[in-house]
């Protein structure tokens, strides 16, 4: 894979925010390739996809959905509004802290908010605006607001009112038109019982969000072409990259803009034919969400060596030999397994998406 071009920015390693967010945005799409959105739920998977991005020379994102902040927060906390606020802004400082040290460049993203959970992002841009007064930048990247069962005016009504404040900090915002079947966290809905036409964003909605809100900030669009959130058995799954085709060329012929003027978004990414997310980072898509693999990624590593060592997770020392087995069941020994199993599936998510060698970040 070969590295950027000589007219790719070149950004300080770590968090971006505002133009430095807008310039790697810009590069994927100039440069055809996209990004992993990896979705999080503690140090060990944000440390994972870290490592993964540092090996392979790629950008990335760094998501959390509610229920993952709620899990970084701790589940023991009793407050579980505050759990999913707190968690979240936690995991922001420790990527923070870390991302530059890495040597790459990292968008801190929350996943789905539908309308209950509003009141999440709203207090995590509270944080973001303390954050900004004091340091000048946000914590977070961007957000997502998913009002995609709601109806449209309502969702656009939404975004049009919390962009102008993530605008104001140099962030951007997610948006989603269609429904993304499937369940995450909450967000979303069975596949079986979603309207056919609802799975497939309708192009006239994209350009009401785009005459909507581009006036008022940076947003992309996860615009559903059929995608879902898991993975299904074949022929469950109809993606129609088409239809990104078709958003794109109208809001271009509308209003006179530049080819794939729509940041846009792919959701549901895993388990999907890889000439179809090639077809849709063809289309404008520069950023493609990736949970349930890397879920798998690491239960499957740990529950091998699980099943390889049965009695050291039974007993503290060998009933028959009398050997102690701390080496067996110390956390970091079997942790430090699923770690490795995440990092090698979201370097094939940088192979898959083009992204690797790619990086922007200055050496």
């Amino acid at each position: 894979m070969t590295g950027q071009s000589a007219t790719a920015p070149r950004l300080t390693p770590g968090v971006v925010t505002g133009e430095n967010y807008r310039a790697l945005v810009a590069a994927c799409k100039a440069g055809g390739y996209a990004l992993p959105a990896v979705n999080v739920t503690g140090t060990n998977t944000v440390n994972a996809v870290l490592e993964a991005a540092a090996e392979a020379r790629s950008d990335v994102i760094i998501q959390l959905s509610n229920g993952g902040a709620r899990f970084f927060a701790g589940e023991g906390l009793p407050d579980a509004a505050l759990a999913k606020v707190l968690g979240a802004v936690s995991a922001a400082r420790h990527v923070h802290l870390l991302a530059q040290h890495y040597g790459v460049c990292v968008v801190m993203h929350t996943d789905h908010a539908n309308k209950p959970l509003i009141p999440w992002v709203e207090g995590l841009i509270a944080h973001s605006e303390a954050e900004f007064q004091r340091v000048g930048r946000p914590l977070f990247s961007s957000h997502m607001l998913d009002l995609s069962a709601d109806p449209i005016d309502f969702n656009l009504g939404e975004c049009a009112r919390i962009l102008p404040r993530l605008a104001a900090m140099g962030m951007s915002l997610e948006i989603e038109l269609g429904v993304t079947g499937g369940e995450e966290d909450g967000v979303g809905s069975d596949i079986d019982d979603v309207d056919d036409s609802r799975l497939y964003t309708q192009p006239d909605d994209v350009a009401q969000a785009y005459r909507t809100l581009s006036p008022l900030g940076d947003f992309s669009v996860a615009a559903s072409f059929g995608n879902v959130h898991g993975v299904y058995a074949p022929g469950n799954v109809k993606l129609r990259p088409e239809i990104l085709e078709a958003s794109q060329s109208l809001v271009q012929k509308q209003f006179d803009t530049g080819p794939n003027p729509l940041n846009l978004v792919f959701h549901g990414g895993s388990g999907s034919e890889k000439s179809k997310i090639t077809r849709a980072i063809g289309y404008g898509v520069f950023k493609m969400n990736i949970d349930t693999d890397t879920q798998f990624a690491f239960a499957s590593a740990v529950g091998e060596f699980v099943m390889a060592n049965t009695l050291a997770f039974q007993h503290q020392i060998d009933p028959q030999t009398k050997a102690p087995y701390k080496k067996l069941y110390d956390p970091r020994k079997w942790l430090r397994l699923g770690e490795r199993n995440v990092v090698e599936r979201v370097k094939q998510a940088f192979t898959d998406l083009g992204s690797t060698g790619k990086t922007v970040a200055t050496a």
